[in-house]
């Protein structure tokens, strides 16, 4: 059931310890959801249209793209577009948007693919277990088996909106 869980995004394991996850009636407004929907999207062209970050090419391109176009930082902002690196290949990434900010290691994302289904997410918490904090490594609830997900995914850092200072 987990499996599906990496469609978009990239696969590694770490033994960091993780924060304990929130329960989903812990978030604000309604819990973590898979809104229906009747086409299927991608998370390019959504996390583009909701974040306002004009770039083109594959998720995994976006991190590089946005050098001297946009700033780029480690820490999450409401409105920045996290940047997911690999999934089974260096040619694969998978792009989220935040839209709150929980505490210093948790955050929500709205995103679309993630199940590999076209859908979009919502509300859907990622946790750092980076070792350092530095959110070089993140975990994403899982929405259909109700829990944090089982994989932890490597993360180039967050896209702000808005121009490169």
């Amino acid at each position: 059931m987990l499996a599906g869980l990496a469609a978009c995004a990239p696969t590694m394991y770490s033994a960091a310890p993780s924060p304990a996850p929130r329960s989903p009636h812990a978030y604000p407004g309604q819990g973590p959801a898979i809104l229906p929907g009747d086409r299927f999207l991608q998370c390019v062209p959504y996390a583009r249209a909701l974040s306002g970050i004009w770039l083109q090419g594959d998720a995994h391109t976006w991190w590089g793209q946005a050098e001297g176009l946009y700033a780029r930082s480690s820490r999450p902002e409401i409105g920045a577009v996290l940047v997911l690196r690999g999934y089974n290949d260096p040619n694969r990434g998978h792009l989220a948007v935040v839209t709150a900010i929980l505490s210093e290691r948790e955050i929500l994302v709205d995103q679309a693919n993630w199940l590999n289904q076209g859908e979009i997410s919502v509300r859907v918490p990622v946790v750092d277990v980076s070792p350092d904090g530095d959110w070089r490594q993140v975990r994403v609830w899982h929405i259909p088996s109700g829990s944090l997900g089982v994989r932890t995914y490597e993360a180039e850092g967050f896209i702000l909106p808005g121009p490169s200072a």
